[in-house]
C-alpha cells in the first residue's frame, strides 16, 4: 500500500480531530503522520511518527529554529525518506512552507489543505512576526512546488485567487464528518446553547454572549455552555458576569466530551466573524458535527459558514456582528418546537449527503492519484 505523509508542524494539537479523522480514515494510502515536535498534549498520531525534535525541551526547540530557516537535517530527511511514501499532505499554509527543504529533498508531491487564517489573515498582520514573515518569503515558492491546494470551502478558495494562489491548482474539497460517531439525537429537555471554539476574536463568543442576554430576558430556562480556551476567556467571564448571563465555562476538552455535549445541547451557536487581521471561518467543523447529531445550528452569516447550514432548512443565519439577530434565531430555535424537528431531520439528511468523512476521503484519495499521475 502506497504511503501519504501528514505533515503538521506540531503533531497533533488536539483541536484538530478533522486532520486525525481524515488521514485515519485513507483506504488506498496507508498515513505516516510527520512534523517537527509533539504537541503536548496530542491526538494519536501512531507508534513511530517521523520527528525532527522528539520532545518539547529547550535544545529541542532550538532544533525546530534552526531547520525553519536552514532546511537542514539529514537525519530527520533519511527518515522520512526511508518511509518511501508517494506524496506528503500538509495542513495549513505556513505549515506547507515549513516543510518544503524536505518536499524538496524528497522529491514527491505535495498537497497542501487550506483551512482558513492561512489565506484570511492580512499579510501585514503576518508580517509581525517571525514564522508569518518566513511563510511570506517561501509563499511564491509553495505556489509553485505544490501539486495541488486543498480549500476547505468555497470561501477559502476565492480568498485564496484574489491573494495569488494559482487557480488552476486550487480544488474545493471538504473534509466531512463521521457519521458514525456523530449519530442523531433526541431532542433533549434543558434548553442548552452550546458554543465550541477557541476563544479567540473571530469566534465570535463576545457577540453570542450578548444575544444570550436578550434570550434569556425571554426565556430564563436557556443556558450558555462555552467548551473551548483562548486568550478572551477572562475577558469573556467577565462580560457574562457584568451582564448576569447563566453561562458555563467548561474549558478546553476532548472530543468524546464534545460529544456528550452535543447530545446535551438544544442547538449550536456558531457566531464567527472577520476579525480585524482578516481571519474568518473557513466552514466550521464542529457545525457539521451538530448537524450529523441532529442539532440545528444558529450562526452569522459570514465566511465558509454558509456553506456548512442551510438557512431556514438545517439552522439560521443572521447578519455578521449583529446580536439581535443572532439572539431571535436562538429564540426561535428553542420555542418553536416544529422548527425544531424539522430543522434537526434535515439537518441530518444534509451532513450524510454531503458531508459524510468516508465519502469525502474516497474523493480525496482520488485527487492523490491525480498528482501522482
Amino acid at each position: 500500500m502506497r504511503t501519504a505523509l501528514i505533515f503538521r508542524q506540531t503533531l497533533l494539537p488536539i483541536t484538530e480531530t478533522f486532520v486525525h479523522a481524515q488521514a485515519q480514515a485513507l483506504k488506498k494510502f496507508s498515513p505516516r503522520y510527520i512534523g517537527f515536535q509533539p504537541a503536548i498534549p496530542s491526538l494519536p498520531v501512531g507508534d513511530d511518527p517521523i520527528l525532527l525534535a522528539p520532545s518539547r525541551s529547550y535544545f529541542s526547540r532550538a532544533r525546530k529554529a534552526l531547520y525553519a530557516y536552514t532546511g537542514r537535517s539529514s537525519r530527520f530527511h533519511q527518515k522520512a525518506g526511508a518511509a518511501h511514501a508517494s506524496l506528503i499532505q500538509a495542513h495549513f499554509g505556513p505549515d506547507a512552507a515549513a516543510a518544503l527543504p524536505l518536499v524538496r529533498n524528497l522529491q514527491i508531491p505535495l498537497v497542501v489543505t487550506l483551512h482558513g487564517y492561512d489565506v484570511t489573515m492580512h499579510d501585514a498582520y503576518r508580517a509581525k512576526t517571525l514564522p508569518g514573515r518566513l511563510y511570506l518569503s517561501r509563499r511564491s515558492e509553495l505556489w509553485e512546488r505544490a501539486s495541488m491546494f486543498l480549500c476547505v470551502s468555497d470561501h477559502i478558495r476565492e480568498r485564496a485567487i484574489e491573494i495569488g494562489f494559482p487557480k488552476e491548482k486550487l480544488r474545493t474539497h471538504y473534509i466531512g464528518i463521521d457519521t458514525t460517531a456523530f449519530t442523531p439525537q433526541t431532542k433533549p429537555e434543558e434548553d442548552v446553547v452550546l458554543f465550541v471554539g477557541r476563544l479567540i476574536p473571530n469566534k465570535g463568543c463576545a457577540h453570542l454572549i450578548e444575544a444570550m442576554h436578550f434570550v434569556q430576558r425571554h426565556k430564563p430556562s436557556a443556558k450558555l455552555v462555552v467548551v473551548g480556551d483562548g486568550r478572551l476567556r477572562a475577558s469573556l467571564e467577565k462580560q457574562a458576569s457584568e451582564l448576569k448571563v447563566h453561562c458555563e465555562f467548561v474549558g478546553a476538552q476532548p472530543t468524546a466530551v464534545v460529544r456528550d455535549w452535543l447530545k446535551r445541547a438544544t442547538i449550536l451557536c456558531a457566531p464567527s466573524i472577520t476579525a480585524d487581521n482578516g481571519e474568518s471561518e473557513g466552514l466550521g467543523m464542529v457545525s457539521l458535527e451538530a448537524q450529523a447529531m441532529g442539532r440545528p445550528v444558529v450562526g452569522f452569516r459570514t465566511g465558509g459558514i454558509p456553506e456548512a447550514i442551510r438557512h431556514g432548512e438545517t439552522g439560521l443565519l443572521a447578519a455578521e456582528g449583529n446580536a439581535q439577530e443572532l439572539g431571535d434565531g436562538i429564540l426561535c430555535s428553542l420555542n418553536d418546537d416544529a422548527f425544531w424537528h424539522a430543522s434537526s431531520k434535515q439537518a441530518v439528511a444534509w451532513i450524510a449527503e454531503r458531508f459524510d468523512l468516508y465519502k469525502q476521503t474516497r474523493i480525496l484519495e482520488s485527487l492523490y492519484e491525480e498528482c501522482l499521475v
